[in-house]
């Protein structure tokens, strides 16, 4: 008698196994809009997608996925994390493809310039292959996610900040207008002063803040 609970004897070949491909999303702000790399796809790169590739032999994820970045978009230097694995089986109309998915954000400056890519408006976006507006989405959701939480967790301002320009950034990702005295209740907690002031304008000068 085979007892239940012991563990199958069969080899790994007799299972059937998806291809695993990675996808990024890059996320910043540019112009007040908040955005998201796209690379050029198709042999007459006349598409747009998120930077990727499938998973070679003996090569982990987070090297797939700074490869992807490197070969596709030409960006280097970015720490992407593991967002989401999309594994629906008709994904991809080639065959059987999971996505593990990962998310970054960056500073729009140190995005290359170049034709084979767009950082292209959330509000926008070309028509994407397989379910790559869903990777943006989730991506969207979590990213919004943080930044209702914390002051800009994403690091999207160098260096130390007024508050009216932390309170922009965050209305850039948010995709919202806040208001200024309920945003800066709730953001004080999780900054410090510098003690340091800024002239914006014709305004008084404005206090710089630093994250905690």
């Amino acid at each position: 008698m085979t007892d239940a609970h012991q563990p199958s004897r069969r080899p790994l070949i007799d299972y059937s196994r998806p291809s695993v491909a990675v996808d990024t999303a890059v996320l910043t702000v540019v112009d007040q809009s908040l955005s998201v790399l796209l690379v050029r796809a198709g042999d007459d790169g006349a598409r747009w997608r998120l930077p990727g590739t499938f998973l070679h032999e003996g090569e982990t994820l987070r090297d797939a996925v700074l490869r992807s970045l490197r070969v596709k978009a030409g960006v280097a230097g970015l720490q992407p994390r593991q967002l989401h694995v999309f594994d629906a089986p008709d994904r991809d109309d080639r065959g059987w493809v999971l996505s593990v998915a990962h998310v970054d954000v960056v500073r729009a400056e140190t995005l290359p310039a170049s034709d084979h890519i767009w950082i292209a408006p959330i509000s926008d976006l070309p028509d994407l292959p397989y379910d790559h507006r869903d990777i943006v989405d989730f991506a969207v959701d979590v990213l919004r996610s943080d930044y209702r939480r914390a002051p800009d967790p994403g690091a999207l301002l160098d260096g130390p900040f007024t508050m009216r320009r932390l309170r922009l950034v965050h209305e850039a990702v948010l995709g919202e207008k806040l208001v200024p005295d309920t945003f800066r209740r709730a953001m004080t907690p999780a900054l410090r002063a510098t003690g340091r002031m800024l002239v914006e304008g014709r305004g008084r000068p404005a206090e710089l803040f630093e994250r905690v």
